[in-house]
């Protein structure tokens, strides 16, 4: 409260960044084929609970545990490739299934001139492959290329907000997993978190949310203390 008592205007939001996947497209499914595919090269067995382990997570760290489950020895850089490849057949071929109110939103975000931006551990390929589907474009993509540590470590949505010209308490970050949680946290954004293949706690400072579906920027911006 202020002196005359009256609560303090909430702040105007800045930016509003995009994680992909499991929060504008349900690629799990697409990754866990791809990932099964990468387990008959190394003669090894591949189970929902692995994917799982992996949401959120970097090519290198996927290539490791990859290599941990399979009995057959191969470079990780041969493994990358093989998953690579799998995931851009697989984008290539088939659908891409839309998450519920995600390009709605995006769309609102850019019609009402917000600075905003994809935010992403996949491989720029992916990002391509994905956002050819989706026929939408961002004017500021950092992915794993852009950075030399991934998700959750801050360093992706620092240079988001640089890119974007604003500071990080001036943005909200949607996200879906964990790691990207805590990325966003540690590099000072606002979080609204929408979770997809694992539960993201509930925590002072975080919004969860079922779905984007319905939700409008208005909401967004209210729901993490932010005004238009």
């Amino acid at each position: 409260m202020s002196r005359s008592g009256q609560q303090a205007a909430a702040p105007t939001l800045g930016a509003v960044t995009f994680d992909m996947d499991g929060l504008l497209v349900d690629s799990e499914p697409l990754w866990f084929q791809a990932e099964s595919v990468v387990m008959e090269h190394l003669h090894g067995t591949w189970a929902p609970g692995d994917q799982h382990a992996l949401v959120g997570g970097s090519m290198p760290t996927t290539v490791a545990y990859l290599l941990s489950k399979g009995t057959r020895p191969a470079e990780p850089a041969a493994v990358a490739r093989w998953l690579r490849d799998a995931m851009l057949d697989l984008l290539r071929h088939g659908p891409v299934p839309v998450l519920p109110g995600a390009l709605e939103l995006v769309a609102e975000v850019q019609a009402a001139g917000l600075p905003y931006a994809l935010v992403t551990s996949s491989e720029p390929e992916i990002v391509d492959g994905v956002l050819a589907k989706l026929d939408i474009e961002f004017p500021v993509i950092v992915c794993a290329a852009d950075v030399s540590h991934a998700k959750p470590d801050p360093e992706g949505y620092l240079l988001a907000a640089a890119k974007l010209g604003v500071e990080p308490q001036q943005a909200i970050a949607l996200e879906d997993s964990i790691n990207g949680v805590q990325a966003a946290e540690a590099a000072g954004y606002r979080i609204v978190a929408v979770p997809s293949v694992v539960p993201v706690p509930q925590l002072p400072g975080r919004v969860v949310l079922d779905t984007l579906a319905g939700v409008t920027l208005a909401q967004l911006a209210t729901s993490a203390g932010f005004a238009l």
